[in-house]
């Protein structure tokens, strides 16, 4: 099934037709009157260097002024194999219709509301005929119904046309035009851009990307820039400063060599300041960091590793080790940040 855009709006045109694989562009007047244009002519211009196919109307109360409005156009520069020309159906549009083909002319008989206007397109050798879906709807007509019977004319009596499904107004409309197996259809943008849109997706999407980060990204790759560290000489005070100036929630404590001598997390701060009161800030590290180590991992850990180890010892920081030495610092909420744990 062939998927036309149907707009004037030259943003959204660029936009939509880097799909690469639109058959072409639908537009009316109304369309280029919503959007203020005043040269008609040099919109349709540009319009057709931008598409593969340009479907653009052909007015005028006689086939014969339709006929001399499509050859105007082509005289502008319009190329004759990538122009439909939009004929609203009548005697004189089918009989127009009939003049156009004659002459090689590509044509799209339009505003179809019955089965009957829609034959005698088809009999006058229309390459499409459009009924308007999302109008007949609106008058409480059953739309679908003649859809379907276009569809059903044209491959029982074996015409040379398609029938296009057009006044798009919603993504459930696309789905019932597959449904009643039409040949084409135009859609404008707002609806043609949701339509590979879907919450299950999204959520297996996410999955996948958190599993792709657990199983190839290391622990190194998104450790935290600052990496906060005290010696055992140092005061309280001290660890407090370069805790708050890193953003984290803890400090590394290091011994003189810069090896590991464990870590002081916020919540130690608020513990001990409860039962040491303002003496606390002046104590040195050295008084309280206990003897039991704190939790490690190395740099080159992989992320999954990682949020094992936060599960299974339920600390909030983890430090993170490069030769044996103290390196950096991860915090739990990053990885809350990441969805790599809840």
């Amino acid at each position: 099934m062939e998927l036309y855009l149907d707009s004037v709006d030259f943003n959204e045109i660029e936009e939509a037709f880097k799909l690469g694989f639109l058959a072409g562009l639908t537009t009316t007047p109304t369309f280029m009157h919503r959007q203020g244009i005043t040269d008609i002519d040099g919109a349709i211009l540009k319009l057709s260097k931008m598409v593969p196919v340009l479907q653009v109307e052909a007015l005028g109360n006689t086939a014969e002024e339709v006929l001399a409005e499509a050859k105007r156009l082509l005289n502008i520069g319009l190329e004759k194999d990538k122009t439909v020309f939009k004929i609203p159906v009548s005697n004189e549009g089918v009989r127009a219709c009939r003049m156009l083909r004659n002459e090689g002319m590509m044509v799209n008989v339009h505003l179809i509301y019955t089965l009957n206007q829609a034959y005698m397109a088809m009999a006058a050798g229309a390459n499409y005929v459009c009924p308007l879906v999302g109008r007949l709807q609106d008058q409480g007509h059953d739309a679908l119904k003649l859809v379907e019977q276009c569809t059903e004319t044209v491959n029982h009596y074996g015409y040379d046309t398609k029938v296009m499904f057009s006044s798009v107004r919603y993504p459930e409309h696309i789905r019932t035009a597959l449904l009643s197996k039409v040949h084409t259809i135009t859609a404008p943008w707002k609806v043609m851009k949701v339509l590979t849109e879907n919450v299950f997706t999204d959520l297996g999407t996410d999955q996948f990307v958190e599993h792709t980060r657990l199983m190839t990204m290391t622990v190194k790759d998104v450790i935290a820039k600052a990496n906060p560290t005290v010696k055992l000489n140092e005061t309280v005070f001290e660890a407090l400063s370069r805790m708050t100036d890193s953003g984290l929630g803890a400090v590394t404590v290091i011994k003189e060599g810069g090896e590991l001598a464990g870590i002081f997390t916020d919540g130690d701060l608020r513990r001990n300041l409860r039962n040491m009161g303002k003496s606390l800030l002046e104590k040195p590290m050295g008084d309280l960091v206990s003897d039991k180590m704190p939790v490690t991992i190395t740099s080159d850990a992989l992320l999954y590793d990682a949020v094992k180890l936060f599960k299974e010892s339920g600390v909030d920081n983890i430090i993170v080790l490069e030769n044996n030495r103290p390196f950096g610092m991860i915090d739990i909420q990053d990885f809350v940040k990441m969805n790599l744990v809840g």
